[in-house]
């Protein structure tokens, strides 16, 4: 992993000085060396894995694991690669032979093993280092910004910062919180939706930790009482991780969020991110259309981007234009034009779909309709032959048209041009490798209708029992939890008479209408999620 920011890393191994065996005149060409094949993952040697930080091994895609005389043995993820063999022959000093791994997954699970828990043990290792009176560094009053410059430039605080990085990256992580306290500077990767605490760095890092992340960021170090908003853009296995991070001052310091944005590891497939057929044919269906608004609802970090993402790579076409404005642009999309909201500028939402108008689109974006004036232009976008997708934040899909009518938007536009609404929540996805069937617990069975009890044959749900592949969590990965309210003639006729209660709309829906909560409960019937996660990611929406 490159940061391709302020003050990339120097990349040397934070480890114990390399042995005279270390260091030989002149590493021969690793291609000279014969590919091994390894039938099962081998034990790792750690003196061997040192020759390497974990970063490099990320990168490189290749895991020293042992040694053969003066050759050093590799694990490669692509043996073919003579690039990175050859690296790995000069950054360690030795001639190398590589190894192929006869499963794929070995190499990940190789890599965990050797590098997994760096961060970790560089943190309890500094940490043991810490005295209380180490503890008066970490008041940013006391420390100069000359000071924390210097502090942020260490080895030790520059290897520590990419090594948290590197194992939220890896271990898909959407956000990163450094978190400062009296007495503690926390650390917590935030992974399926659920944030996790990680071994804390010492108190006394904290200034050195939080300026080395605004270096990389690019952001003022000594503008400490102000919140910021920064940007890194990350090399890892070989592609482009973009970071949005954002500080915020507190009693005790600023708080940092780093937000990951990982193009490669969200897939923007409808069907990937867990929507059932019946409801994937009615968006084929929506999205087809030539005009009209299509909008996907629900709180913050339910995942509404990403669907909208998702319908766009579906719908794209060389003969549409198609323009997005978002606040801000997380993923790039190819052949879509995505303009950025800029406030400092003066560009809004409002300001930005005005102007995308006059482009001439087919198909048009709106990040989020957050006031009247932008919902005022949407709909009679969608009123004049343009493709509108956005988003709004209710709790289902049918209040999605009340909200609109408080924008003071006429319903009798609402009615022509809206076509249909998506309410959406996240939950976790069981592991597939250790999900099994596991009776309803008694307090949960009470919580569903009888109606929906019906759906798991005998009182049986299902529960992760936690494996290597989940980290022992029994979940992997989100499952979306969907409603698509398709908007019928009935429908429309409620909202032009201004019956746009949810209740009113409802009475109107198709009878293949479901809930988020159905289905959601469909999912854990058939072993996608588990019914505490239906129930607890879709409370709200129930009325």
């Amino acid at each position: 992993m490159r940061a391709q920011a302020n003050g990339s890393s120097n990349g040397h191994p934070a480890h114990a000085e390399p042995g005279p065996a270390q260091q030989p005149p002149a590493p021969a060409p690793a291609s000279n060396a014969a590919i091994a094949e390894l039938s099962e993952k081998p034990p790792v040697n750690g003196d061997a894995a040192r020759l390497l930080t974990s970063e490099q091994a990320a990168r490189l895609r290749a895991v020293p694991f042992g040694f053969d005389g003066r050759r050093l043995l590799v694990a490669m993820a692509d043996p073919a690669d003579l690039d990175s063999a050859d690296e790995v022959s000069v950054i360690a000093g030795r001639p190398v032979r590589r190894c192929r791994l006869s499963q794929p997954d070995h190499f990940d699970q190789l890599l965990r093993s050797a590098y997994g828990a760096t961060a970790s043990q560089m943190a309890q290792r500094l940490g043991g280092q810490e005295s209380e009176q180490d503890e008066l560094l970490a008041n940013l009053q006391a420390v100069d910004a000359a000071d924390v410059h210097r502090m942020a430039q260490e080895p030790s605080v520059v290897n520590l910062v990419n090594l948290i990085i590197l194992e939220a990256v890896r271990g898909r992580a959407s956000d990163v919180h450094v978190e400062p306290f009296e007495r503690a500077l926390t650390v917590k990767y935030r992974i399926d939706g659920e944030l996790r605490p990680q071994n804390s760095p010492p108190k006394a890092l904290q200034a050195a930790i939080t300026s080395r992340i605004k270096i990389m960021c690019g952001m003022d170090i000594a503008e400490r009482y102000v919140p910021q908003d920064g940007h890194i853009t990350l090399r890892f296995e070989g592609r482009r991780v973009d970071i949005r991070v954002s500080t915020v001052p507190t009693i005790y310091g600023e708080s940092v969020v780093m937000r990951i944005l990982d193009k490669q590891a969200v897939t923007l497939d409808l069907a990937a991110l867990g929507m059932r057929p019946e409801h994937r044919a009615v968006m084929d269906r929506l999205i087809a259309l030539p005009h009209g608004m299509i909008l996907v609802t629900g709180p913050t970090g339910s995942g509404k981007t990403t669907t909208l993402y998702a319908a766009l790579s579906k719908l794209y076409d060389p003969s549409l234009k198609v323009i997005t404005v978002e606040d801000p642009v997380e993923y790039e999309l190819a052949g879509v034009n995505q303009i950025p909201v800029n406030p400092e500028r003066g560009l809004m939402f409002a300001t930005g779909l005005r102007a995308i108008l006059r482009q001439d689109p087919d198909v048009i974006m709106v990040g989020e309709i957050r006031d009247g004036e932008t919902a005022e232009i949407a709909v009679r976008a969608a009123l004049t032959g343009h493709l509108v997708l956005s988003t709004l934040h209710t709790n289902d899909a049918a209040s999605a048209v009340g909200r609109l009518t408080d924008m003071e938007i006429e319903p009798f536009l609402l009615a022509s041009t809206l076509e249909g609404i998506l309410a959406q929540r996240l939950g976790r996805r069981l592991c597939a490798a250790c999900a099994r069937p596991t009776p309803i617990a008694e307090a949960l069975q009470h919580r569903l209708l009888p109606q929906e009890l019906a759906l798991f044959k005998s009182g049986m749900g299902y529960t992760g029992a936690g494996c290597e592949a989940c980290d022992g969590t029994g979940y992997r990965g989100r499952v979306g939890y969907y409603e698509l309210l398709e908007l019928t003639p009935p429908m429309r006729q409620a909202i032009t008479a201004g019956r746009t209660t949810p209740t009113e709309l409802l009475a109107h829906a198709l009878p293949t209408h479901t809930t988020m909560r159905g289905d959601g409960l469909l999912k854990a019937a058939g072993a996608q999620t588990t019914v505490d996660e239906v129930l607890r990611a879709t409370q709200d929406s129930e009325g």
